[in-house]
């Protein structure tokens, strides 16, 4: 499978777990400590916004004001689908994949980012149900493909600052891949 259309499974995803935020729900805990629900979403609109901007060459020093914006307005569904629609068409543009991408991460080619994109709305689909109470599982090849992508980050992924404290040092060597994704991005249910 192409990252592309890995990103636009993942969109799927979170797009099926935010349709399940009632009005109660947006002020409900979320499994990342500093963010209720309206906030996780408001973090994931504001990342596929600043795609577009990434992708032609920005420095991130100067979308990082979109980021600490207020971007879900009265109707977070559709903030969220023109921002991914608007991040989507940007990575399947010609050549977009392979363009240089200044990431807080360091400086990556467009493939690598769509990657962060999909790890990013896969986790935080997880998150969002969870805060919810809704459905919690995710699709197999999208949770194969972000544990695979993740894997390598073990020994210093608690340290980051953006997986929580990383993995457990608990987890059943029989667990299934969701549950080692799950606990390698610092989320132990």
């Amino acid at each position: 499978m192409d990252v592309v259309q890995e990103l636009r499974d993942a969109s799927a995803l979170f797009e099926s777990r935010l349709r399940m935020v009632t009005a109660a729900g947006w002020s409900h805990a979320t499994p990342c400590e500093e963010w209720d629900v309206r906030a996780l979403v408001n973090h994931v609109v504001g990342g596929q916004l600043v795609v577009p901007e990434l992708l032609a060459g920005r420095p991130f020093p100067e979308v990082l004001p979109m980021l600490q914006s207020d971007h879900l307005g009265p109707d977070p569904l559709s903030a969220f689908q023109g921002a991914t629609a608007a991040a989507i068409d940007a990575f399947a543009a010609p050549g977009a994949l392979d363009r240089a991408v200044h990431h807080p991460a360091g400086e990556i080619d467009g493939a690598g980012y769509a990657g962060f994109r999909v790890r990013d709305l896969t986790i935080h689909a997880w998150d969002l149900a969870r805060a919810v109470g809704g459905d919690e599982a995710l699709p197999g090849a999208l949770v194969e493909t972000v544990l695979a992508s993740m894997e390598p980050m073990r020994p210093f992924i608690g340290s980051v600052g953006v997986f929580g404290h990383g993995p457990s040092a608990d987890l059943p060597p029989d667990a299934d891949a969701q549950t080692r994704l799950l606990d390698l991005a610092g989320r132990h249910p």
